[in-house]
């Protein structure tokens, strides 16, 4: 009898430790991967149970929140001006996962399932609540986003504004845009209609083209050709360089020339500044040969060129926002870099990697990490992280930063005075690059910061298939979001 009592009591033994190891390996070690299992539906009815956190804009006006509604999911997410907003906050859904924007590189605070929120979520075990997620304080400035969004809307285009001293994105704009609400909707077969037809959009106004369209930079990359010399401490702004009315190609029988006279220079050469000045092709060919691929791309390379760039978020928070890779071409024929100086061929950017070089000259040669996200809060607003400005990169020293920044003002001085603002000095390099087989379209460029003596905002615009200069189409978007920046 004793013997049968034993064995009993060993096979409970046995079967309670089988049920506690099942347990913990549902509850604790596979937790994460059963929640974010897609056939999990629990986890959804769960989201939508409670509150998702609000995304703000650095003054505090909702961008995106959750409101209560008579429905089996409860809580409805709403985003205001959507489409002006989207390329910053992505959108959040019942039937397709959140991939972009705040969205997805906050899901997890946001959601208030982070481990961040381990005493929220503890107290709200005694106390009945609601499991409320955190709120998302962003570095957007409402004005700059809002009027940037009205200069671009219509365009193929995208605007990006930084705060030179900290990286702060101030205004992130990508059009055509879409707005999220449609997406947010509780009718699954509507949000699967909607998504489909946004995806299938020839325009592909899903896309972020601030850090995941690549275009050729045109003349606005003759700044980090420009660095690239003035580093070399052989080059000054009134240094003579080879120029010319045409340049043969090495190796080819291709000519290239310049669009305005003053970029010819005289008897075959041009200052250093008056080259940039007046965008010279046939001086900065020249320059980028002599300094060679290595020389430039290594430039480049401190500019953020060559690498994804993460704008927000990790692995631990959600789905990190993070721009494609910039790029310089290494290793090939000196034609090819020549065309690659000038800002064609094979030099391919982002708008924001371009709105960071604007920013490096501007904060005397120091490039600053971009971020989207100022601080986060729980519901009872205690702060649970703020993010501190980290320097990414020395990108040059602060000599070459400070005579880049006088060549840049005679780029608005000498040739763009319209780019001018009154009692304001201006730093600015417009490109127009040639796109298609035949080059016959155009994307217009301008980068640019101010006051360039004291610079608070630095501004990157491109707007793709344009039929006309870029001091022309571009410019002026420049100069009116700048001007309301300097407002504060």
């Amino acid at each position: 009898m004793n013997n049968y009592l034993r064995q009993v009591f060993v096979a409970v033994v046995v079967l309670f430790v089988v049920l506690a190891g099942s347990s913990t390996i549902i509850t604790a070690i596979r937790a994460d991967t059963l929640s974010s299992d897609p056939r999990n539906g629990r986890t959804l009815y769960h989201e939508f149970d409670a509150p998702r956190g609000a995304i703000l804009t650095s003054d505090g006006t909702v961008l995106a929140e959750s409101t209560a509604v008579n429905d089996a999911f409860k809580y409805q997410r709403k985003y205001t001006s959507g489409a002006v907003y989207a390329a910053v906050t992505g959108y959040f859904s019942i039937s397709q996962n959140a991939d972009r924007g705040i969205e997805a590189s906050r899901g997890k605070l946001l959601s208030g399932q982070s481990n961040t929120l381990f005493w929220q979520k503890f107290k709200s075990l005694f106390t009945s609540g609601k499991n409320q997620g955190a709120t998302i304080e962003t570095s957007i400035d409402t004005k700059l986003q809002t009027l940037a969004y009205k200069l671009l809307k219509g365009k193929d285009a995208s605007l990006v504004a930084i705060e030179p001293s900290t990286g702060r994105i101030k205004a992130m704009v990508s059009t055509p845009s879409y707005d999220p609400n449609v997406l947010a909707s509780h009718d699954t077969t509507a949000v699967n209609k909607a998504y489909s037809s946004l995806t299938s959009d020839s325009s592909n106004p899903m896309l972020n083209r601030a850090t995941s369209e690549l275009y050729p930079p045109g003349s606005t990359f003759k700044t980090v050709v420009a660095a690239a010399a003035l580093e070399t401490g052989k080059y000054t702004p009134s240094t003579m360089i080879s120029a010319g009315s045409s340049y043969t190609l090495p190796g080819t029988s291709t000519k290239l020339t310049n669009v305005a006279h003053q970029a010819n220079g005289v008897n075959g050469k041009i200052s250093f500044e008056d080259a940039l000045a007046y965008s010279s092709n046939t001086a900065f060919a020249q320059l980028g040969v002599k300094l060679g691929d290595s020389a430039v791309s290594a430039q480049a390379k401190k500019l953020g060129f060559g690498k994804s760039i993460t704008l927000d978020g990790s692995n631990s928070t959600g789905l990190p926002i993070k721009a494609v890779s910039s790029s310089f071409p290494t290793g090939v024929s000196d034609d090819k870099v020549a065309l690659a100086s000038i800002g064609q061929g094979d030099t391919l950017e982002t708008p924001l990697q371009n709105a960071m070089i604007a920013a490096a000259i501007a904060n005397k040669g120091t490039l600053m990490q971009p971020t989207l996200v100022d601080c986060v809060r729980s519901s009872d607003l205690t702060v649970l992280s703020q993010t501190t400005p980290t320097v990414m990169s020395k990108a040059f020293s602060e000599s070459t930063a400070t005579q880049l920044t006088t060549m840049m003002e005679a780029v608005v001085s000498k040739e763009f005075t319209s780019l001018s603002i009154d009692g304001v000095k201006v730093a600015a390099k417009t490109g127009t690059a040639q796109i298609g087989t035949d080059n016959s379209s155009i994307d217009g460029w301008v980068i640019g910061f101010a006051p360039a003596d004291d610079p608070k905002i630095a501004i990157a615009v491109v707007i793709h298939n344009v039929d006309e200069l870029a001091s022309y189409s571009v410019g002026p978007i420049m100069k009116q979001v700048m001007e309301e920046a300097l407002k504060e």
